[in-house]
């Protein structure tokens, strides 16, 4: 019986992968570093690059005019070649399309998995911006709109077309949704992807959002009343007049059950608890309007399905729109929500991030997820930019709630992990999330790290290179090499070339990686492994003692060869083969003769082909001399190891008694084979392997 303590540990939905290109940071790590540092990533633009952009010198120079924005670089970029599309038609698909590709599958990579070689099911949920690519780009070209003919360009232009474009591109096989509901979308989808989480109509899923229009470099006429700011900030709860400023971005995480990823021995970098969607109806003064009861409801109800109570949650990113209706009314609801279990003041932050990056609208909600979620794996909140005084309408020295308005450390409570809730509004529903701190899955003592990519110019862009992976170990000197390798070997793709160096230290590993003659870039498509099995004469003891002591798997296979052998040979071998010092010579001398030699070397060759098939290595074919070919045959499935551990310890039995140098080859006689008669052995294929 499972206790209730562990369901509850176990119960939820594990966040084991991000992604993020937002403005200013086209990287997640980039983007964190951006978040703790205070940067406020909004572009202004000059008048020349306003015209460029097909703007009036009219309306750039009138008063009201903010010429600001969050600005995405290279969205007009794409590795068309990496996903198996044409630069032409590259060319025609909108750009959001393409750059949630990319995302989606830095996100999956993050996670540490391959979706060709993941056994379950991937579902992908993606919330798309309204596509200004089509109007501004190709209908501006009415001869090439009709050469493309209206179902093509709706398949390269719709949003409906993204989720099953990255399914195609990536081999998904879970369901694929893109949902639409305004400013909120990507937390909806979010909430979707863990409903069908929880009810096992998927095994992991992607939430994917982006929003980037264009023309890229624009601002906004601001107007008293409206939603934008009338200067080029977003101030969220300071009592300056503020608003939106506009943003590009996109973002995806990877999400799994919580007990399948401790299963798996994911990384956990925040786990949800509880999501909850709903609507304001008609009770409030219009339709653009929030509504205080019916955000309130949706925040009660996500901590209840949470089973968080609100003493317990001291962090909440806002949907912080700095409106001067939004923020108000946003604050007012979270303090009823809270005010419904508790009356502590002042023990809650919260803040929001568009007052870094501005509102990069459908990618909004997971901007402030992946802010949350990295927060709670760093124990650090970053601070909510240009906030100074209060803005005195949202009664905060009386609610639970204060402004984190600089870096500040986010310690627990007691045994109770970090928790924060986060809040998205858009046009007419609401979403409200609830979740909680996760936490990360021996030690390498020698370590292969390689790097693979779909073609040898890749190398030049840094994937076979390993610029990135080199800032990444000198960002992370305490990282685990072993987790790296894993990483590196199980869940990326295996592309046709591959470059790997072989170190003992994060600091060999950036040195190797920083030097490209180290290294040799190989052409998977012309070769493959081959395992060789030597014979006799290698022998001595301690061989393979630190794999034994450091390898679980290759200390599994001994062990179990060991278990059989000790019947045949009257003895464990691992005394044999891992003497104390005081045995050493006396093992030395025994391991000179052959009916011992002959069952150590097998055991050892044995367990080292499994220990590196367990690390994926598997071989195209095999070959063995002398004693190495009854390890080849056996590792290829021609009898399992008991009969070959049996065959070789007769085998060598029968070789004690032959003068030296007497015949190469000794096949057994009927008598020693004949104990195995019974077990379905056939003796052709026992004196005569047949490999592979």
């Amino acid at each position: 019986m499972i206790s209730e303590e562990t369901r509850e540990e176990q119960e939820g939905i594990a966040i084991i992968g991000l992604a993020a290109r937002m403005p200013g940071a086209p990287n997640l790590d980039a983007f964190w570093r951006n978040l703790c540092g205070g940067v406020e990533s909004i572009s202004l633009f000059s008048e020349e690059e306003l015209i460029e952009s097909g703007l009036n010198l009219a309306t750039i120079r009138q008063p009201n005019f903010v010429s600001a924005k969050g600005v995405l670089a290279d969205v007009d970029l794409f590795d068309a070649s990496f996903f198996g599309i044409s630069p032409r038609e590259a060319e025609l698909i909108d750009p959001q399309h393409r750059l949630l590709m990319e995302c989606a599958w830095e996100a999956l990579e993050h996670a540490g998995y391959d979706s060709e070689t993941y056994d379950g099911r991937i579902a992908i949920y993606t919330s798309t911006g309204m596509n200004t690519y089509l109007p501004f780009n190709i209908l501006s070209n009415p001869s090439l709109a009709a050469r493309i003919g209206g179902f093509q360009l709706s398949i390269y232009s719709d949003k409906d077309f993204v989720p099953t474009r990255i399914a195609y591109s990536m081999n998904l096989k879970g369901p694929g949704v893109d949902i639409g509901t305004a400013c909120s979308s990507s937390l909806v989808s979010l909430h979707f992807a863990c409903q069908n989480l929880i009810t096992y109509q998927c095994d992991m899923a992607l939430v994917g959002a982006v929003s980037v229009h264009f023309p890229v470099k624009v601002g906004h006429l601001y107007e008293e009343g409206t939603a934008y700011s009338p200067d080029c900030h977003c101030r969220p709860f300071d009592a300056t007049p503020s608003g939106l400023i506009d943003g590009n971005g996109l973002a995806a995480v990877v999400l799994k059950r919580l007990a399948d990823a401790l299963a798996d021995g994911d990384s956990i970098y925040a786990v949800i608890k509880g999501t909850a969607v709903n609507n304001d109806g008609s009770a409030k003064v219009g339709y653009a309007a929030p509504s205080v009861e019916g955000q309130a409801r949706v925040i009660v109800e996500a901590q209840t399905i949470a089973g968080c109570h609100p003493d317990t949650i001291t962090y909440v990113e806002a949907h912080g729109t700095a409106t001067p209706l939004g923020d108000p009314i946003e604050v007012a609801a979270l303090t009823q929500a809270f005010r419904a279990r508790t009356n502590k003041t002042g023990f809650c932050g919260i803040g929001s991030v568009k007052s870094n990056i501005g509102h990069v609208d459908k990618a909004a909600g997971l901007a402030g997820l992946i802010k949350t979620t990295l927060a709670l794996k760093y124990g650090t909140i970053p601070p909510s930019l240009h906030f100074t005084k209060p803005n005195p309408k949202l009664n905060l020295p009386n609610s639970p709630f204060y402004v984190v308005d600089a870096l500040q450390t986010w310690p627990k409570i007691g045994k109770t992990p970090r928790r924060a809730g986060i809040s998205s509004f858009g046009v007419g529903g609401n979403e409200c999330p609830c979740g909680d701190g996760g936490s990360a899955a021996g030690r390498a003592r020698f370590a292969l790290p390689p790097l693979t990519a779909p073609d040898a110019l890749s190398q030049n862009r840094g994937r076979v290179g390993g610029r990135h992976l080199a800032a990444f170990l000198e960002r992370e000197p305490d990282v685990n090499l072993s987790d790296i390798c894993h990483t590196l070997q199980r869940g990326r793709r295996a592309f046709a070339y591959r470059r790997a160096v072989a170190c003992t230290s994060v600091g060999d590993a950036v040195t190797l990686l920083r030097t490209p003659q180290q290294v040799r870039i190989t052409d998977r498509a012309n070769g493959g492994i081959v395992f060789l099995f030597p014979g006799q004469g290698s022998q001595y003891p301690g061989m393979g003692r630190d794999l034994y002591l450091h390898e679980p798997v290759f200390r599994e296979q001994v062990d179990q060869c060991a278990r059989h052998l000790e019947s045949e040979l009257g003895l464990d071998i691992r005394w044999l083969l891992f003497p104390a010092a005081a045995d050493n010579e006396e093992a030395a001398a025994r391991l000179e003769q052959t009916a011992l030699t002959q069952p150590a070397l097998f055991t050892i060759e044995y367990a080292l082909a499994r220990l590196w098939m367990s690390w994926g290595l598997q071989p195209r074919a095999m070959i063995g001399h002398s004693m190495g070919e009854y390890v080849a045959a056996c590792v290829a499935g021609v009898f399992s190891l008991p009969d070959a551990l049996m065959l070789i310890a007769a085998r060598g039995r029968l070789m004690q008694q032959l003068p030296r140098g007497a015949m190469a080859i000794v096949p057994l006689a009927e008598e020693e084979l004949r104990p195995l008669l019974g077990r379905g052995v056939d003796l052709a294929a026992a004196n005569r392997p047949n490999l592979v």
